[in-house]
């Protein structure tokens, strides 16, 4: 039954693609969600049937869970299921074992990732899931740990820290599992690192292998051939910024072709005149790197941002597929990066086959339709030509890290997007120094913030858009698409029941109908959701989870964006099946500080030398312009602001540092603490005017 939804070739296809995944001889994957992606081709397609177009009306709670976290952050995870036990991760890198029937607690883990790693993180303290394999769970921690835990008891087997060199590397993404070893990439390119992907022994915690994404000082030596053909493509002395090529999310594994695809991320520095004298295509920056699992061995590569200076990555998620292709059968990848272009890839080989927009795009006029290769606009070389470049689609990308889903009986991949313009301002190259402990960009932080004028943020706010597109791989075009309040919405599921399920920013957890996007059955959840469903059976039941919490790079970066979100309230899992009536409590709202006007002398220049600072030092966490919609304290409605020893002891002597806010006091002083007390402070007063 559960794969009648089905064409035959599909689900002979989808079936394929499932005994490619580490639980052979277990309760069948399709009924479990044992890996991040569902299946081998990480299609996050499920063949279950139960709850349809016809029924979904009748969905209700079956049980929630919270998790226990220090504040209201960013929840990424896609829960693993494994024969009736669920496995959720939270921020902090917390992992609850639950009930997967009753959401019973079966146990809990911390790995206690210090307050202080929060700084080393662009994007929050959040996490994207686990792996399971042979009675063990894998977690990335925050601080850079993989830690084996024993399914059963969540007891420790054994933990290694996969950093090196003392250097502000993260992990946020899900470890995956390839023949017996734990593979896990990090982040980090805009804190000055090198990238690179670690391949583990699942059973000892050995490392196999580890290969680098960007080349390394040639003094040294290159760690392989593949490295030194990228160092041709470098410039100046990159490897004293790092480079980054950072591989911090998506990787899937292809057991057929043997084959392991990752994701690689943006170029550290953003600016390329700093980070490689302005020239060259930057290997492997913004790329797809297809390697060897045995040992890392290079094989192709795909790269996508030549040269990459916009943050574009091509860390989103990948999905392999069979499909007619021009009248033949190809062995494809697909992707829809940060960069705004839908690819599909030959896997076998890296050859392009086709790239077309998906969201408006300024940086490039097109790709070459033989190589994929863009033909980028020479204004968009902003660290070249001096000039702003308004760039779409912005650093959060067209689309980011929320996973995608692809039905093979429609044809069609179902994913979130967001169209946000992005003023790209060029620093000083030549004065550029790296801030061991801050964000480094190349880019004039102050200058590329958002304009303070209430008309022109209305302006750009109307700008910003997002939706939930079904996309059609073969004609390049979107089959149809739901318009979205805001441009952050969740990841995507998809099943043969005929449905497509998404979390989004007003807090509404929603299924539509796959063939046309008809919305059919909604629930409000109490706060904003970004991370992806899953659905599971146990005793012949189909139930439908989904992680709850607000949070991530935009809601924490660009609040203006998000004006129509739902606000944090709940850390939690949701599950739900036919015919449950559970109560579903949502706390009301915090309430906000009562807005007054809060008296300041500080001079103009007081005020403008510390949004300079505020913009180096704490944009990241409480938002452009001072503007915040994630779980961080949104700072003009902030007691704090109104008590210059009181702000200082959060600022310069770290009172607050175990619940993650940083302790700047090497890098700010006294007076240039107040400057950014009177910036925040000026803006509490323009939103107490604007009401």
């Amino acid at each position: 039954m559960w794969a009648s939804g089905l064409a035959a070739g599909a689900a002979a296809s989808l079936l394929a693609a499932l005994a490619g995944c580490s639980l052979q001889g277990r309760t069948p994957d399709y009924v479990n969600w044992a890996s991040h992606g569902l299946d081998g081709a990480e299609t996050r397609f499920s063949p279950l049937d139960a709850i349809t177009s016809d029924n979904v009306a009748d969905l209700g709670v079956a049980w929630f869970a919270d998790f226990d976290t220090r504040t209201l952050r960013g929840v990424e995870g896609t829960p693993l299921v494994v024969d009736g036990v669920m496995y959720a991760t939270g921020a902090w890198s917390k992992v609850l074992a639950l009930d997967a029937v009753t959401g019973r607690k079966l146990w809990e883990y911390d790995p206690e990732v210090p307050g202080s790693a929060a700084r080393e993180g662009c994007c929050g303290v959040v996490n994207r899931g686990v792996a399971y394999h042979e009675g063990r769970i894998y977690l990335g921690a925050f601080d850079g740990r993989l830690i084996a835990l024993e399914a059963a008891t969540g007891a420790v087997v054994w933990q290694v820290d996969t950093t090196e060199g003392n250097r502000p590397y993260t992990i946020t993404g899900a470890p995956r599992v390839v023949k017996g070893r734990i593979v896990i990439g990090n982040g980090g390119a805009e804190y000055g690192v090198r990238g690179y992907v670690s391949a583990y022994d699942a059973a000892t915690g050995e490392r196999a292998w580890r290969i680098y994404t960007v080349p390394g000082d040639p003094a040294k030596g290159f760690e392989s051939p593949a490295m030194e053909m990228a160092a041709k493509t470098w410039s100046g002395e990159w490897w004293k910024y790092g480079g980054g090529g950072t591989a911090w999310d998506s990787m899937v594994y292809d057991p057929q072709l043997d084959l392991l695809y990752i994701g690689v991320g943006n170029g550290g520095p953003w600016s390329r005149e700093v980070r490689s004298q302005g020239e060259g295509d930057n290997l492997f920056v913004s790329s797809i790197l297809a390697v060897r699992p045995e040992t890392g061995e290079y094989v192709w590569h795909f790269q996508e941002v030549p040269g990459d200076e916009w943050d574009y990555t091509a860390t989103q998620h990948m999905i392999l597929a069979d499909m007619e292709w021009e009248g033949r059968p190809r062995k494809v990848l697909m992707q829809a990066p940060k960069n705004g272009f839908f690819y599909v890839l030959d896997r076998e080989t890296g050859e392009f086959l086709s790239g077309t927009p998906y969201v408006p795009v300024t940086w490039t006029k097109g790709l070459d339709p033989e190589t994929g290769r863009p033909d980028i606009v020479p204004a968009a070389r902003y660290s070249e030509e001096g000039a702003p470049f308004l760039g779409m689609p912005s650093p959060a990308g067209g689309h980011s890290w929320q996973p995608m889903s692809y039905n093979a009986a429609t044809g069609l991949v179902y994913f979130p997007t967001a169209e946000i313009p992005y003023g790209y301002v060029a620093g000083d190259a030549k004065a550029f120094t790296l801030d061991p402990h801050g964000w480094n960009t190349g880019q004039d932080e102050a200058k590329s913030s958002m304009p303070e004028d209430p008309e022109v943020r209305k302006q750009i706010a109307a700008m910003m858009k997002g939706a939930l597109v079904a996309w059609d791989p073969v004609k390049g075009e979107r089959a149809w698409s739901v318009p979205m309040d805001t441009p952050w919405n969740g990841g995507v599921l998809s099943t043969a029941g005929g449905l497509v399920f998404q979390g989004n920013a007003s807090g509404e957890f929603v299924a539509y109908d796959a063939k046309d996007g008809r919305k059919l059955w909604a629930r409000q959840m109490g706060s904003g959701i970004v991370a992806p469903p899953v659905t599971y059976a146990v005793d012949g039941v189909q139930y439908v989870s989904v992680a709850v919490g607000w949070g991530g790079i935009l809601p924490l970066n660009l609040g203006v964006a998000l004006k129509d979100a739902q606000r944090p309230r709940v850390n939690r899992v949701v599950t739900f099946r036919l015919g449950a009536h559970g109560e579903l409590p949502i706390p009301a709202p915090a309430p906000e500080a009562p807005l007054a006007r809060i008296a300041s002398d500080a001079s103009a220049a007081t005020v403008a030398q510390g949004r300079h600072l505020y913009h180096v030092r704490c944009w990241m966490c409480h938002g452009d312009t001072a503007v915040n919609r994630g779980g961080i304290p949104d700072l003009r409605a902030s007691p704090a602001i109104t008590d210059a020893g009181v702000f200082a002891a959060f600022v310069r002597e770290g009172v607050a540092e175990p619940r993650g806010m940083p302790n700047f006091g090497e890098e700010l002083d006294a007076q240039e603490t107040e400057a950014i007390r009177a910036y925040v402070i000026k803006r509490a007063n323009d939103r107490m005017s604007a009401r």
